[in-house]
């Protein structure tokens, strides 16, 4: 068997990742290249897809269902690949992530600071991050002060009497986190690491350029709503509203009386925020719900119009509420990027800059060698950013390695690898 663990990553190997949405289970395997890691050096060569079951806001609510439909994903990926996987990366959302920045700080005994004085300094943040029995998914250092004094990029070997890290971390509730775990495991695969579902999607659909100068990125799914903002190049914040695109699905399904199978039909062929006066009279054929003759019915696009933007402006002054609370407004709001399933409903972007203040755009996956044109869409943005943040040496997303001579004995315990890495 294959196992995908960083160090075969970083030469040549084979990594697995699983993300466990609200609408469905996706498995990719991929082989990574050696040489400078990026995109460039990653060729899908499995992808699984299934339509969720057992779940509910990113939230698994029927292990068993949630554990069949995640075995059929990686099933067919690994016979795609040909390889049969030990451990992947997951992405998670769930256990209502909360993202908060604070400061830690050590004393230097010697003068000078060394490794183990930027460990302590992680492990003390990660104490501090847990507190209250939540659980560690991400941590990334926005930056140190040496003796009160800014700009230290890498400490080591410097001379201090005080260095203090500003981080960031996201934390979740732990018997969320730890269903998704024991669900991941009853397929027979190891944790081999977590990265934070916001923190995915941004680095899929955001460049450098726009998070050094201020982005946030909005995923609109199926059942939740991811938000991540970056200022001056760093990860700031973090946070899932549990509410969707399906929301949009169940208003046409009322609202005509048709199946929620046509409703999301309807929405993806002629959902718009886009309207014209041509509306009134163009319309559209669909089945009414238990209706027995197969007879069809007609709406107007003016008449969908009415159903659909009043959901979509409520969802995203729902977004912007929480980006005022948590501040970023004035940081991370320059622009906005918006990605996920429900990003794709035609003209959301201009309608979204209205309500944000902001130029916005849909932003679609990197391209990814061997990444399939009918998934290469922005409703997969969140696996292909989780197989990015998995193999790009250096992410902010895992870094803190379980002893093997102490193997741990909870779930969760054999997670907590996700320190920063880049120390």
């Amino acid at each position: 068997m294959l196992r995908a663990d960083r160090q075969q990553v970083r030469g040549r190997g084979v990594i697995g990742v699983v993300d466990v949405g609200s609408s469905k289970t996706v498995c990719l395997i991929a082989a990574i290249s050696p040489g400078e890691a990026g995109p460039a050096n990653i060729r899908i060569v499995g992808l699984g897809v299934q339509p969720a079951r057992g779940t509910q806001a990113g939230i698994i609510t029927d292990l068993d269902e949630a554990e069949r439909c995640a075995r059929a994903a990686i099933g067919k990926a690994e016979r795609m690949a040909g390889v049969t996987l030990e451990g992947v990366h997951v992405s998670v959302g769930c256990g209502e992530l909360k993202s908060q920045t604070f400061a830690a700080n050590a004393e230097i005994e010697s003068g000078v600071v060394e490794a183990g004085d930027i460990g302590r300094l992680m492990a003390g943040g990660r104490s501090f991050a847990e507190r209250d029995g939540r659980r560690l998914v991400h941590m990334n250092t926005i930056g140190y002060r040496l003796d009160g004094n800014t700009g230290a990029s890498d400490p080591r070997g410097m001379a201090a009497r005080r260095v203090t890290a500003d981080l960031h971390t996201v934390t979740a509730e732990e018997a969320p986190l730890r269903n998704l775990m024991v669900m991941i495991e009853r397929c027979y695969l190891s944790i081999s690491g977590v990265v934070a579902s916001p923190y995915a999607s941004a680095l899929a659909v955001t460049t450098e350029e726009e998070q050094r100068q201020g982005v946030t990125c909005i995923d609109i799914g199926g059942g939740t709503t991811k938000i991540a903002c970056f200022a001056n190049g760093q990860f700031l914040h973090a946070s899932v509203i549990p509410l969707g695109a399906d929301l949009i699905t169940y208003d046409i399904a009322r609202a005509l009386q048709t199946p929620l199978a046509e409703a999301e039909r309807i929405k993806a062929l002629y959902g718009s925020m886009i309207g014209a006066q041509s509306d009134e009279h163009e319309t559209f054929s669909y089945a009414l719900a238990d209706e027995e003759d197969g007879g069809l019915y007609q709406a107007t696009k003016a008449q969908l119009a009415r159903v659909v933007a009043p959901r979509v402006e409520a969802l995203l002054a729902r977004v912007a509420t929480q980006l005022d609370r948590s501040g970023m407004r004035p940081y991370a709001c320059g622009r906005i990027v918006l990605t996920g399933g429900g990003s794709e409903l035609v003209g959301i972007g201009p309608y979204a800059a209205n309500i944000f203040g902001a130029p916005v755009r849909v932003g679609r996956p990197m391209a990814i060698s061997g990444l399939p044109q009918n998934v290469s869409t922005p409703a997969f943005s969140t696996v292909a950013g989780l197989l990015m943040a998995s193999t790009v040496s250096g992410a902010e997303t895992m870094a803190y390695d379980v002893p093997k001579s102490a193997p741990p004995k909870s779930y969760l315990g054999r997670v907590g690898q996700w320190l920063m890495e880049a120390l």
